[in-house]
């Protein structure tokens, strides 16, 4: 079910709290669903998450088994653990009900579309991924999203008086 669609009375808004976000994706790539999904972590997995030790930058959701996997999210090596710590980079098995994996994996087979995550946060004791279904971005969709960009924002000093003299 898409983010948005989503009503859970059960968390107050307040108790969202954001670890990680991928702001590259947003750059690369054209998101067109986002989805909530569950993270199975190992407890000095969530201690570092928690101390704001993981990266989203390259990582990337593929279908694996009937499965869906995290791949190629760091999350570093607890300091205070023993010596037993998991692999930063080991592949990490993303928790959603069967009917919504197939069918992400229907479309991300038939129209070629990829699973981004988006951010790691903590939802009440839980630690959730925003996953994206995303369509790549050519070269000149971003020339024009920095073209966008730059125009709003000379808008906006404008507005403020703090327009640029030529």
């Amino acid at each position: 079910m898409p983010l948005s669609d989503r009503k859970n009375t059960r968390v107050r808004p307040d108790s969202l709290k954001t670890f990680s976000t991928n702001r590259k994706a947003r750059y690369d790539y054209h998101i067109e669903e986002t989805y909530e999904t569950g993270i199975a972590l190992l407890g000095s997995e969530v201690k570092s998450i928690r101390q704001g030790r993981a990266n989203l930058r390259d990582s990337y959701a593929a279908f694996e088994r009937g499965e869906l996997f995290l791949h190629n999210c760091h999350i570093s090596p607890y300091a205070q653990a023993s010596r037993f710590n998991p692999e930063p980079l080991r592949p990490r098995k993303l928790l959603m009900r069967r009917q919504e994996i197939e069918r992400l994996r229907g479309k991300v087979e038939e129209k070629g579309l990829t699973l981004v995550p988006l951010s790691l946060y903590l939802k009440g004791r839980h630690v959730k991924v925003e996953l994206a279904l995303a369509r790549g971005k050519k070269q000149y969709d971003r020339r024009e999203d920095i073209k966008r960009r730059e125009a709003e924002r000379e808008v906006a000093q404008a507005s403020r008086g703090r327009a640029k003299i030529p």
